[in-house]
């Protein structure tokens, strides 16, 4: 469907200031980096999406980030690869995930959705599991606390100088896939201790 050069980078995360920071929005944040460090000025709100564009070492690239909530990314997306005519196997979607300890991410393509629900709903939405996935180490809550405040919940103070170190290295992550490859960007990047 799509040419060599074109990519879509999605994040995932949930809109509003309530969510802002919170571990879910992970997604949300590489993108915000990404789009920092390309120098891309301005987003345009379109097909419920927040959507940046740039042209980087021959890439033609689309920073996205679904408007609606989570659960529901997936027609986002979908909806988005096909006005752009991006094929499955150019989308890059970064997301958290409970099952990697904070400070390591994950880079995969194929598989299913962890109990992940906007993986869940990007896989019935494209009726594809063949994209990549950036999956980025929120850890499991400790005690008492539940799953669902863990995510939603922001990181702790003494997270967040952590935290940065992730979101940066997983840019650059994006970056390597673009430049040198899938397998050369897994091989960098799987399972390293970032901090």
């Amino acid at each position: 469907m799509s040419n060599n050069g074109t990519w879509m980078i999605a994040g995932l995360g949930n809109p509003g200031t309530d969510y802002l920071k919170s571990r879910h929005n992970i997604g949300f944040n590489v993108v915000d980096y990404l789009a920092d460090d390309l120098n891309i000025v301005s987003a345009k709100s379109k097909m419920t999406a927040s959507i940046s564009n740039t042209v980087w070492e021959g890439h033609k690239l689309f920073l996205v980030k679904p408007l609606g909530y989570m659960n529901r990314s997936g027609s986002v997306l979908n909806e988005v690869a096909r006005y752009f005519q991006i094929d499955t196997s150019h989308l890059i979607v970064v997301h958290d995930d409970v099952d990697i300890e904070m400070g390591r991410i994950r880079i995969k393509q194929k598989g299913g959705h962890g109990g992940h629900n906007g993986i869940r709903s990007v896989i019935e939405s494209l009726k594809s599991e063949t994209f990549i996935r950036i999956r980025i180490g929120i850890g499991r809550p400790f005690l008492q606390k539940t799953m669902i405040n863990h995510v939603l919940g922001n990181f702790h103070d003494d997270e967040k100088p952590q935290i940065n170190t992730v979101i940066e290295t997983a840019s650059r992550s994006i970056k390597t896939i673009l430049l040198k490859g899938l397998s050369q960007a897994m091989n960098q990047f799987n399972n390293k201790q970032i901090f």
